[in-house]
């Protein structure tokens, strides 16, 4: 027993010394950054302090250990810093630090084109280190300036290439709603900490809020959880600055960051608020559902490829939050094992989309490394000079389009599983809205697949359409192993994931009281998450149904076609202009389901510039798209912040005594405020 318990604390002080380490490779990166091996050592350094977080979460998961604690005599002088390291956090280090581990790889040899290493090199271990602090914080100030140090550090990742104007004005953007996020999570927690003031997650745990303080810690949580997430509408920064970061930092940013965020959601409304309402999923719910919708729409008009990405996790993001609403709604209705299955749907597609979306932006990067240019139009035909990374593209957007056997499938199909259990919801808003977000979530699938089919095909296949896409050669082996692992790793969690279902089960107990059943004892490893009689999936039947029935196929052909070699022209669409611009392009592919949406979420309006009869000059078309909650939302309020700035610049001209009048004018009303305050 006292082995057992010296482990558990061995987990959570080698997790603290791990993030040590990566908070000196700070001061390491800037010491060393005149050496031409500088970004290589950095990155190896924060690789093997990344699998060190790894293995001490994972050590702490499947030992099944009890909760640990540990307090620093650091922040706050009367609170200390206190650090605890249960199963949900455990969950999370995996999640964490397995894209960052992968990342890391991939950085060693991306790294070797990066013009700004110095921009990058230090602030890249900060924000691996502040994303661990956060998910091991204990208290509201341990928490809230491991927040900001993450808030910061990937705002000075992304104005790395600073002097790209896209790029300040993502900066300044991402700035800006990073604070409404912190702002909104501080007044959270001071609500959550009441009147007593305690602010260690164990005192607000024990008192937990009135119901009209809980509304309120819901929408403050959503709002400084989601906009770090991309939840509609708090999603404008994200498309801005993914795209922006060096492509290692994308994907963290995106397959990482971004459930940092769920984690802060989960942390608080199913762990400090106490007991939820029924109404708590509703909201959720429907804001994951739009979400989901809204972000696949928007990628799929993108000529850019990390924004489509980018837009991409806004509709997982999505997903988890479906999953994370049903679980309230579930566990509000005294239906354990329905929560249990919506919360495990959730959590097993925040760790899938650490997979493939990782593996995607990779997949960019080596694109963009390859071609300097991430628009999809100057792509094509990569797949013949790069057949490596096109295979491993290839495996991330079937696995983002739920596909199976790969693991996207699984944790979609889990989800929507979950929303088959909402008739037995008491309450009549869930019985009808749920079957509807259940519709939004399908629609959304089936344009994933859509939006990817269209990436890939326009990226790899068909002819280069540009001269740097013509001489493009594979990227180094560093990139490629990380982008090989990933893909691995989506096709091994597809075809088992009972494993990953029964490792997320501690963690689910903690959250909402239940858990599956254990998948792994369940014959031919199939997963079955209500009753065999209802529904049952097995990735391994599946995959082996895949692989005999091409090879029969394959087979087939070779003994019944000709032995002659035939060569003939690829087909041209009716088109037999040999020039790469007739071919279908990212605009192309996309222009029905822009026509189908355009009025109504893109707001897009098409200009058609055609010359005279007669005239040599070419004809001219462009599309313009406005994202309607920006226009509705946020261009108001940077009106009236401009408008208000401009009218208030006089005051920086004024006189000494008319300063000196404004601070003793100020300096009164405050005291008739304070005289006046009822005691």
């Amino acid at each position: 027993m006292a082995s057992f318990e010296f482990a558990s604390v061995m987990s959570l002080t080698a997790s603290l010394a791990s993030i040590a380490v990566l908070f000196s490779l700070c001061v390491l990166a800037l010491a060393a950054l005149r050496l031409k091996a500088a970004s290589a050592l950095i990155y190896l350094s924060c690789f093997v302090a990344s699998a060190a977080l790894l293995v001490s979460g994972a050590t702490h998961l499947f030992r099944g250990s009890a909760p640990e604690a540990l307090t620093l005599a650091l922040g706050l002088p009367w609170l200390g810093a206190h650090f605890r390291l249960d199963a949900l956090s455990s969950v999370f280090l995996v999640i964490l630090n397995l894209g960052s581990a992968s990342a890391c790889v991939f950085a060693v040899g991306y790294g070797r084109h990066e013009h700004a290493r110095g921009r990058v090199l230090p602030f890249f271990p900060v924000f691996l280190a502040a994303m661990n602090l956060v998910v091991l914080a204990a208290d509201a100030f341990t928490f809230l300036v491991s927040w900001e140090f993450m808030s910061l550090s990937s705002w000075a990742l992304v104005m790395a290439h600073h002097r790209e104007p896209e790029n300040a004005h993502a900066g300044y953007v991402y700035i800006l709603m990073a604070s409404l996020g912190t702002v909104a999570l501080l007044l959270a927690f001071g609500v959550l900490a009441g009147a007593t003031g305690a602010y260690d997650f164990a005192s607000i745990r024990a008192t937990p809020p009135a119901p009209l303080a809980a509304a309120l810690v819901l929408a403050l949580v959503l709002v400084g959880a989601g906009s770090k997430a991309g939840l509609a509408p708090l999603h404008v920064w994200l498309p801005l600055a993914h795209p922006a970061a060096p492509s290692h930092v994308s994907a963290l940013m995106s397959g990482v960051m971004t459930k940092v965020a769920v984690y802060g959601f989960i942390r608080v409304m199913f762990d400090l608020i106490g007991a939820p309402q029924w109404w708590w999923g509703l909201v959720v719910l429907v804001a994951g559902g739009l979400t989901a919708v809204l972000g696949v729409l928007f990628a799929l008009i993108q000529t850019d490829l990390k924004r489509v990405l980018a837009y991409s996790t806004i509709e997982n993001i999505g997903f988890i939050f479906v999953g994370l609403g049903l679980a309230l709604a579930f566990e509000a209705n005294g239906l354990p094992a329905a929560a249990a299955l919506a919360f495990t749907a959730a959590l097993f597609h925040a760790f899938n989309h650490t997979l493939f979306k990782s593996l995607l932006f990779f997949g960019s990067g080596a694109v963009l490394n390859a071609t300097g240019s991430r628009d999809m139009e100057k792509q094509g035909g990569l797949i013949h000079r790069m057949p490596v990374t096109a295979f491993a593209f290839l495996v991330g957007c079937a696995a983002i389009s739920a596909l199976p056997p790969l693991n996207g499938f699984a944790s979609e199909w889990l989800t929507l599983q979950a929303i088959l259990w909402s008739p037995q919801l008491e309450e009549w808003p869930l019985k009808i809205l749920t079957p509807g977000v259940g519709g939004l979530l399908a629609l959304s699938a089936a344009l994933a697949g859509a939006c990817f089919v269209r990436a890939f095909g326009v990226v790899f296949l068909g002819r280069p359409r540009s001269r740097e896409a013509a001489e493009a050669r594979e990227v180094d082996p560093w990139s490629l192993a990380a982008m090989g692992a990933l893909a691995a790793m989506c096709l091994i969690v597809g075809l088992l994931p009972g494993f990953v279902i029964d490792a997320l089960a501690p963690a689910t107990q903690a959250a909402v009281g239940a858990q599956m059943s254990a998948q792994a004892e369940i014959p031919w490893l199939s997963i079955v998450p209500i009753a065999e009689s209802r529904s049952s999936y097995n990735g391994l039947l599946v995959f082996a149904f895949i692989v005999s029935s091409m090879t029969i196929a394959a087979l087939t052909i070779h003994w019944l076609a000709s032995r002659a070699l035939r060569r003939t022209p690829a087909w041209d669409c009716g088109f037999p202009d040999a020039n790469p611009i007739t071919q279908y392009g990212a605009g192309s592919v996309a222009q029905p389901i822009r026509r189908v949406f355009g009025d109504f979420v893109f707001r897009a309006v098409e200009h058609v510039e055609m010359p005279p009869p007669g005239s040599t000059a070419p004809a001219r078309f462009r599309v313009e798209v406005r994202d309607r909650l920006w226009d509705a939302l946020y261009k108001p309020i940077s009106g009236f912040i401009s408008y208000a700035s401009e009218k208030l610049n006089y005051l920086q001209f004024l006189t000494i005594r008319s300063y000196l009048s404004f601070v003793f004018a100020s300096l009164v009303i405050l005291l008739l405020a304070l005289a006046l305050w009822p005691q």
